[in-house]
């Protein structure tokens, strides 16, 4: 699929919509319109409220593809969608990221 069709399947309200999140993640690294993609997919209310498991919603789940996709656009642009989450959702998704970076110490430590 292009990136405007997973991007309108991902903004709709198919069920399938976090799987054309996931290749848009995928696609980050080499194409910058599925990094905007992202971005503006994040802002959206609709992805901020689906939930993937527990507290982790489609739009942060957006935002950590971003980050790991690690060029310049993306962390911008994962930046800039951070800024625009509410405060709350910002402060859930710092705490996240800074325990699953714990986990991830301790799985280095063991190799």
């Amino acid at each position: 699929m292009s990136v405007p069709e997973l991007t309108a399947l991902a903004g709709g309200n198919d069920p399938h919509r976090a799987r054309a999140v996931l290749e848009l993640i995928g696609r980050v690294r080499t194409d910058d319109d599925a990094t905007d993609a992202l971005g503006e997919l994040s802002r959206l209310r609709s992805l901020r409220d689906d939930r993937m498991f527990h507290l982790v919603s489609l739009a942060w789940a957006a935002i950590i593809g971003l980050l790991a996709a690690a060029t310049e656009r993306s962390w911008m642009t994962a930046h800039a969608a951070f800024a625009d989450l509410d405060p709350d959702d910002r402060l859930a998704l710092l705490l996240y990221l800074e325990s699953t970076s714990d986990l991830a110490g301790d799985f280095d430590s063991r190799a």
